[in-house]
């Protein structure tokens, strides 16, 4: 996922997508300390996927403010 897809989507969508990274980074994580991840950079992509919206949602945040 790239910053700039989430440039058109809405808060709602944002919320959504933040909602079920942090469920898949809580089953890799699952997975990772079971042995059952074949690839460990899946955590990785995710915890930055999560960051990306996160930085998203504090800009429209930001914009509905002023």
């Amino acid at each position: 996922m790239k910053y700039n897809e989430l440039k058109n989507s809405s808060l709602d969508e944002l919320l959504r997508k933040d909602e079920e990274s942090r469920a898949e980074l809580f089953q890799l994580k699952v997975k990772h300390k079971t042995s059952q991840l074949d690839k460990k950079n899946k955590i990785r992509e995710t915890r930055r996927d999560i960051a990306r919206v996160q930085t998203r949602l504090t800009a429209l945040r930001s914009e509905n403010k002023s």
